[in-house]
């Protein structure tokens, strides 16, 4: 299952890279990209994972990388 995410405010390239590289480690996900200048992370995950539960995991990876960045649906 696939999943556009918004990630707004990055400071620059490599918080977007960190934030990338931490939530494709997560469990269940296959693969995630993020789009600095677009501003949306895509989220290739399992169909079984809950994405209420992955959306929570990553709103703090990217809130630990880069406080000031917003993310939402």
């Amino acid at each position: 299952m696939k999943k556009y995410i918004k990630i707004e405010d990055l400071c620059c390239a490599n918080c977007a890279a960190k934030i990338e590289k931490q939530v494709a480690a997560l469990e269940g996900v296959n693969k995630c990209s993020i789009s600095f200048m677009a501003e949306k992370m895509l989220v290739d995950f399992d169909e079984g994972r809950d994405f209420g539960e992955l959306f929570a995991a990553i709103k703090e990876i990217a809130n630990r990388v880069e406080p000031e960045c917003t993310v939402s649906i």
